[in-house]
C-alpha cells in the first residue's frame, strides 16, 4: 500500500514538474483568437518619443482562427512577461479569418485598417526575448508565446510568425 501511494505521488509530482517546465509557447488554449506574430524590434534606432519615435513600428498581430464566429476584442488583455499590459477598451470585431495589429504609439483605431493603437509611446516587447500572453475578458488564457531573437528570428528582422 505504501509503495503504491509513493509511486502515485512520485508520478503526480513528475507530471506537475514537467508541466511547470514547459515553455509558454507550448501552452494551447481553446480560443478562436491566437497570436499570429510579433514585430518586436521596430526597424531603426529605438525611440519612444511620441512625435518622432518608432514605437508604431512595433506590433503584435492577433488573428481570429474561428471558421464561423466573430469575436469582439473589447475586454481582452495583452501582457508581456514583465507585466506591461494593454486592455482593449473599445469594441473591435474580428470576423472569421480576420486579424488586428496592435501597434505602439498613438493613432486612430480602424476596423477597416485592422489596427488598434496602444496610445502609449513606450516599447512593450523586448528586443532579445520575451513572453506574450493574451487573456479573454473573463481572465482566462486565450494564447501565449515566447520568443528568443537568436533562436526564433534567424534572419534578424525582429518579426516572428507563430500561426499560419
Amino acid at each position: 500500500m505504501r509503495i503504491r501511494i509513493f509511486a502515485t505521488t512520485a508520478l503526480a509530482a513528475g507530471t506537475l514538474a514537467a508541466l511547470a517546465a514547459a515553455p509558454a509557447q507550448a501552452t494551447e488554449y481553446s480560443s478562436a483568437l491566437k497570436i499570429k506574430g510579433v514585430q518586436y524590434d521596430a526597424p531603426g534606432r529605438d525611440s519612444n518619443n511620441c512625435r518622432t519615435g518608432n514605437t508604431a513600428a512595433e506590433y503584435l498581430t492577433i488573428k481570429n482562427y474561428a471558421s464561423r464566429t466573430t469575436v469582439n476584442l473589447k475586454g481582452y488583455v495583452v501582457k508581456d512577461k514583465a507585466g506591461n499590459r494593454f486592455r482593449f477598451t473599445a469594441n473591435h470585431y474580428l470576423q472569421p479569418g480576420d486579424y488586428v495589429k496592435l501597434r505602439g504609439g498613438n493613432g486612430t483605431d480602424s476596423d477597416a485598417g485592422n489596427v488598434v493603437y496602444r496610445d502609449n509611446c513606450n516599447f512593450i516587447w523586448n528586443n532579445d526575448k520575451d513572453s506574450i500572453y493574451l487573456y479573454k475578458p473573463s481572465g482566462a488564457g486565450a494564447d501565449s508565446h515566447s520568443y528568443t531573437k537568436s533562436r526564433d528570428d534567424r534572419d534578424g528582422n525582429g518579426y516572428i510568425t507563430y500561426h499560419g
